[in-house]
């Protein structure tokens, strides 16, 4: 039998590769539910440390499997076990930047190893737990060094543990130990394991303190107890072969045959009763194949799901199969607890029906083991050891595993040491032996709520907060994803969350769309200097004005004032941007290629009240975005992402609360303001490399992007000034001031070869000067819909150009809207990306400015009547050089109604530019290929006619290469 990435056994005649991508942490989940199964643990969060990273994976009594999952960069469609991945296990290499610790992403792997492992490797994860007491050499196989026959090294390790802290106090003038050194980068790799699993626990909804922390894995024992600490839980569950779990849950695991129907029919009384035959048919189908492949003793049980979505939305609930109105009500009950909203006015789409044949001859609690080595004898290993915990040493002794016995309790701080794996049971932590040998770990003593690090900057806690205000900024776009309406910010990800201190200086961010986060605060900034003095708790405030910190009319922000207790002014501001799929303008989708004033382009929203006393004000907004000369064409759509954009800011502002509650409020802005700090002087140390530069871009529509920038080294800062540049432009190509200081801030952010937050830190040492009047800093009432999208892409190309890094990209976001008064739609195109100096430009993708996700082909066909012909990349687009520039697309559009047309683009004239002698990248082409066999060019920007037959062709432009090619 094989084990497959669903959970399940399958025989050799039925085993596909890409079926096992996960198969091993599959094995993992398994043993996790099977073996808490005995403890009546029913909530658990699967806890799997190993050498180079962690798995945690969260069950509530149904296996949670994703049908679309990434694997190495590759999309993969296949069922898999939903399993969180991060970078943090005992291999995990230890940094210090001169600012903060930080810990992985590479890993030492197994050779050369960690530093104790004589191979001459790195200080790891591994080797704080051996300095501190948590690892015991005697326990460990004596196959290290290079012959392959030596102990744990832990000479070695206090060497390098010294010598990094006095480096650490040389950078940070506080004088620091080997121990306190080590702590604080195991206290780093616990909040980032912490994080992984708040993924897949707290930003879904879930409150893990009413789950059991199940671990295993080589280097599980080791951190569980800190990890429940920094979640928050209190029950801890460990199998006597925690170590090796994943392979006895794949013993434990049960045959499973899945079949699968696409269904895509709305889901009324009448099509239960005509799924029937498709549910037996897929029933017969799996009994087929299940035949000869069981001993005969299994139970076998079916398990018929139904795959439901609201109609218009891409993220389909599995619901078992019932009556009509129980279905109805189960499928609510999950939309809620997931999404957070229902909608019942709302059609229902059943896209698919599952049935799952399970063959098991291992009935629930008759899979314990007796722990194989157990003597009987409960007396310690008699070994005493130092162990630090809880922020000092302790003398403390050493227990074996297989000498405990059943009922056994014992109090930590101590050592429990087993073939597989090694336990540290943390102060404040009691462990007890169950009557299936496992080990429970539960809290003892209350853990403190408050936490009292003081306000000088700590390199340990300057990366951990670092990963907090980000994980919050995370979390806020999870929530919004998740209830938001439209396609654009549910499945296309066109949306950005932050946060920002009281003056509105943004803080972090999570890794969302580059020109909302660099502009976002600007926005947030107007919003502080109008209302200052007059905020107050319960309002949220909505603004999209280009000239006053906004970018285009449908990236509308959302901002909340957070106060804490009794402040009578915000002590921090979080904001969430979306892009609305239509707010309205002379075109469908709200970006119009010849707009020629802001009010063709929509509905300007500028410092508007939203909710006042915590009361939505809907009839307000409503009015406004139905008014005018070019009303929204579907206002209950933008109420919704409205709405789904205040709860997405109720989020990380109650987080922020927690934060404040738990560090308090002087600790918090101190760390506001030293992670500005660290990205300061992140972006300085870039400055020393760089020299002057300039260059002067061409756009299609005849003006200019030009930029000198200066390098001031005695100084470290960088003057960039784009005097030079044209006019404001009678077109849509203008980009607010905002605009040019979200892609400087990208382009320095970029330049900096580190994991630095991206936060207005960056832009301290950079001196922007940016032309009243110009087209990057334009006045009311300037139509601006590609400046957001298309300028902003030629001011990173520019700047590139002026340092001498990178050829231009594509140059375009390749804006594609299509629509009429049933239908909206609005799409980004990928294209080639530039070479560098050291390798060439990546074919079809988003690059610079935008990270959107493209709608897969089988949601845009289901959704809106058109076919998707042709998507492929363009080969040979991309300019020749040393290294070659990127390739771009062909996208060929069928359409199967009328409709209105647009395309918003650049680069279909003028070339990407190449670099160092390196060739231009191809220019684009937009054409229509009509029913009757005419070919219609078109120009960078245009609107038309659709007819049912007819093809919209768009070729995205390839990337310039670098260097000329006989170098």
């Amino acid at each position: 039998m094989f084990m497959q990435s669903n959970g399940g056994l399958i025989d050799a005649s039925g085993f596909q590769g890409r079926n096992s991508i996960l198969s091993g942490p599959a094995g993992g989940v398994i043993g996790a539910i099977k073996t808490c199964e005995l403890e009546d643990a029913n909530k658990v969060i699967g806890f799997d440390m190993g050498g180079t990273s962690t798995d945690v994976c969260h069950f509530a009594g149904e296996l949670e499997r994703s049908f679309e999952t990434e694997v190495a960069g590759v999309r993969m469609r296949a069922p898999m076990m939903s399993i969180h991945t991060v970078a943090a296990g005992g291999g995990s290499i230890l940094h210090f930047d001169g600012s903060r610790y930080r810990v992985g992403p590479d890993s030492a792997g197994a050779n050369p190893g960690p530093a104790c492992y004589r191979r001459g490797g790195p200080l790891t994860v591994t080797d704080c737990n051996l300095l501190l007491g948590r690892l015991l050499p005697d326990f460990f196989p004596q196959v290290f060094g290079t012959s392959g026959d030596q102990a744990l090294n832990r000479r070695v390790v206090e060497k390098e543990f010294d010598k990094l802290a006095g480096q650490i106090s040389t950078a940070t003038g506080q004088t620091t130990t080997p121990t306190a050194v080590a702590y604080g980068f195991l206290h780093v790799a616990v909040e980032n394991m912490a994080a992984a699993i708040k993924k897949i626990s707290v930003q879904r909804g879930y409150d893990v303190s009413e789950y059991s922390l199940c671990c295993f894995g080589g280097a599980g024992g080791q951190h569980a107890c800190m990890v429940a600490d920094a979640l928050g839980m209190d029950r801890i569950l460990i199998h006597p072969l925690g170590g090796v779990l994943s392979a006895y849950g794949i013993g434990l695991a049960d045959i499973r045959i899945m079949r699968e129907a696409a269904i895509e029919k709305p889901f009324e009384d009448t099509l239960l009763a005509k799924l029937d035959g498709p549910f037996e048919t897929l029933t017969q189908q799996a009994q087929k194949e299940l035949e000869g492949k069981t001993l005969g003793t299994e139970q076998v049980r079916a398990d018929r799901k139904l795959y439901l979505r609201y109609a218009g939305t891409d993220t389909p609930l599995a619901i078992d199969l019932s009556d009509y109105k129980k279905i109805i009500a189960d499928f609510e009950a999950a939309h809620k607890k997931r999404f957070g909203f229902i909608d019942p006015d709302r059609q229902l789409v059943v896209e698919s029906i599952s049935v799952e044949l399970i063959a098991s001859d291992k009935p629930s609690g008759n899979h314990a083991i007796a722990n194989p080595l157990h003597t009987g004898n409960n007396k310690p290993v008699g070994k005493k050891t130092r162990l630090y915990s809880a922020g000092q040493y302790h003398e403390v002794t050493v227990y074996h595993r297989d000498h405990l016995p059943a009922g056994e309790s014992i109090m930590g701080p101590t050592v429990i040491a087993e073939a597989h794996n090694t336990i540290i049971v943390e102060c404040g932590w009691k462990a007890h032996v169950s009557s299936h040998q496992q080990l429970i770990l539960e809290r003892h003593t209350p853990r403190p709520q408050h936490i009292a690090i003081g306000t000088q900057v700590d390199p340990v806690m300057l990366e951990i907060f670092n990963k907090l205000f980000m994980s919050i900024a995370e979390q806020m776009g999870s929530t919004l994803a998740n209830t938001s309406y439209s396609v654009n910010i549910k499945e296309r990800l066109d949306f950005s969350c932050a946060l920002f201190d009281d003056q509105g200086a943004l803080i972090a961010n999570a890794p969302h769309v580059p020109v909302h986060l660099g502009s976002m605060g600007d926005s947030v900034q107007r919003i502080v200097d109008a209302r200052r003095g007059t905020m107050h708790p319960g309002e949220v405030y909505v603004h999209n004005a280009p000239y006053k910190g906004g970018t285009h009319l449908p990236d509308i922000t959302v901002i909340t004032p957070v106060f804490y207790h009794d402040s009578s002014e915000p002590v921090f501001f979080v904001a969430s941007r979306g892009h609305h799929a239509d707010i309205g303008g002379i075109a469908p989708g709200s970006m119009p290629p010849d707009s020629r004033s802001i009010e063709e382009e929509g509905i300007l929203l500028d410092n508007v009240l939203l909710v006042e006393d915590g009361r939505f004000k809907e009839q307000t907004i409503l009015a406004l975005f139905t008014g005018g000369d070019y009303p929204a064409r579907n206002p209950a759509h933008n109420m919704a992402d409205l709405k789904a954009q205040i709860a997405a800011n109720e989020c990380g502002l109650q987080e922020l609360v927690r934060m404040v509650d738990h560090y308090g409020m002087a600790t918090i802005q101190a760390y506001m303001q030293h992670v500005q700090d660290n990205a300061e002087e992140s972006v300085r140390r870039v400055i020393d490399h760089l020299e002057d530069g300039h260059f002067s871009y061409a756009m299609d529509n005849g003006s200019s992007i030009t930029v000198t920038i200066k390098i001031d080294h005695k100084n470290r800062n960088a003057s960039i000034d784009f005097s030079g540049t044209s006019a404001q432009q009678a077109d849509n190509f203008n980009a607010p001031a905002s605009i040019c200081k979200a892609a400087v801030l990208y382009v320095f952010r970029s330049l900096v070869d580190d994991d630095i937050p991206l936060n207005t830190g960056c832009l301290k040492p950079l001196r922007l000067i940016i032309p009243p009047g110009s087209m990057l800093s334009p006045v009311y009432p300037a139509a601006v819909a590609a400046g957001n999208v298309e300028t902003s892409q030629c001011i990173v190309d520019a700047l590139y150009a002026a340092l001498g890094v990178m050829a231009a990209a594509q140059g375009s976001m390749n804006n594609f809207t299509f629509g009429n008064e049933r239908w909206q739609y609005y799409e980004t195109l990928c294209g080639g990306t530039g070479a560098l100096a050291q390798f060439d430009g990546c074919d079809a993708v988003h690059s610079h400015m935008t990270n959107s996700r493209l709608t897969d082909p089988e949601v845009l066909e289901w959704r809106f009547p058109v076919l998707l012909e042709e998507f492929s990349i363009r080969k040979n687009s991309g300019g020749q050089g040393q290294h070659a520039g990127g390739n771009g697309t062909r996208r060929r559009l069928h359409f199967l109604e009328p409709m209105t047309a647009a395309i918003l683009s650049n680069r279909r004239k003028v070339p990407p530019t190449g670099l160092k002698g390196g060739d231009p990248g191809q220019a684009g082409n937009n054409r229509i290929e009509r029913a009757d066999g005419s070919v219609e060019q078109l120009g960078y920007c245009a609107q038309t006619q659709m007819q049912a037959g007819d093809v919209f062709v768009i070729e995205t432009p390839g990337g310039g290469g670098y260097g000329p090619v006989d170098d």
